[in-house]
């Protein structure tokens, strides 16, 4: 006899750290708000939905962003505080699920199939726990509700912000074929062009395509895309999930044989990396920079420290030691990548108390 369907919620806060900030202080309601730094390579951590109106967004350059929106309102980031609302969060979850999974600071799966609060329907259930959070915090959620992670993750996309989603027993793989492969949780920016000049560019595409063809282009994940463009997901919502690193990287346009470019290019992927170990609360004591020519060959420079890299400047110096190392260039550079690795032992665990959201 099959199991019935799980009933997985994925919340995710609406602008989380810009948010955060707009409540804290009325004047900046309804400006473009960006939590990073206006520096040179500043990287933008937050946007307002004010700002994303502009293109702006998280991750990008701040000299950039300024370029797409001159008004740009920049405030300094306060962890502490986004931590601690996170913490509240957390306790809201506590109340309606036991099986809780931690993505980042600003989103969370539940699994509320065993209806710990007696709602009756997941639906409900997502609802209750977004206005606890407007009542409790002054913020929004977003909310995706479905029978696996996958469409649930989907789904708390499509009503943004404070709105929810529902994808039925039955209809996802019919969801799932009107999406923009842009849009489909891992797929990144690099996969998504592969994907295109595949002549991928819908989950219907997708779902035209072979397991052998999907294995032969993109390898392991070849068997994960051809499952859940059928709408299935079999993984567990793990509430002891570690991450044992944190990562970034970019493609370029074209290829970098400028040294101070490259350098301002890991730097500001050090700052993105960083501001995710600060978000999650995990530290780690090796980095590595990643490089890849123009012609694809790819060297990978690393070092580790007796201690854990706590420091943003700590982390900027190692990778422009490491990108160093391999001067003079042998040719242009088409991608860059920095990692940071060798977690505490507490760390994941850090992350799961502090939330994540």
């Amino acid at each position: 006899m099959d199991s019935p369907p799980r009933k997985i919620v994925h919340i995710d806060m609406d602008a989380f750290y810009a948010s955060v900030e707009q409540r804290d202080d009325p004047s900046l309601r309804g400006r473009p708000v960006v939590v990073g730094s206006p520096a040179a390579r500043g990287v933008i951590a937050a946007a307002s939905y004010e700002a994303r109106k502009f293109g702006v967004r998280s991750a990008m350059p701040s000299t950039i962003a300024l370029r797409q929106c001159p008004d740009l309102v920049f405030v300094p980031h306060r962890f502490e505080v986004y931590r601690a609302v996170s913490r509240q969060i957390h306790g809201i979850f506590a109340d309606y699920a036991d099986l809780v999974e931690p993505l980042s600071l600003d989103e969370a799966y539940l699994d509320v199939t065993g209806d710990k609060a007696g709602v009756g329907a997941a639906t409900e259930t997502a609802k209750l726990i977004r206005a606890r959070i407007l009542e409790e915090t002054g913020l929004t959620a977003s909310a995706g509700v479905s029978y696996n992670k996958f469409l649930a993750k989907m789904a708390s996309d499509q009503n943004k912000p404070n709105g929810q989603f529902v994808v039925a027993p039955g209809k996802g793989e019919a969801f799932v074929q009107t999406l923009p492969i842009g849009r489909f949780y891992g797929v990144g920016e690099v996969t998504e062009a592969k994907m295109k000049r595949l002549g991928i560019h819908t989950g219907e595409d997708l779902r035209r395509q072979s397991l052998a063809f999907l294995q032969e282009h993109f390898g392991k994940s070849g068997p994960w895309f051809y499952g859940i463009v059928r709408g299935e997901d079999h993984r567990p919502v793990n509430p002891d999930r570690e991450r044992k690193s944190s990562g970034s990287e970019t493609t370029f346009a074209t290829d970098l044989l400028d040294t101070d470019r490259i350098e301002a290019e890991v730097a500001a992927l050090a700052d993105k990396v960083f501001s995710w170990c600060e978000r999650a609360n995990a530290f780690g004591r090796t980095a590595t920079v990643k490089i890849k020519y123009a012609d694809f060959q790819q060297a990978t420079r690393s070092r580790s420290l007796p201690d854990t890299i706590a420091e943003a400047d700590t982390l900027r110096h190692l990778v422009h030691s490491l990108v160093r190392s391999v001067y003079p260039l042998r040719t242009g550079v088409r991608l860059l990548g920095v990692t940071v690795s060798s977690f505490s032992g507490t760390a994941g665990r850090a992350q799961q108390a502090e939330l994540a959201v």
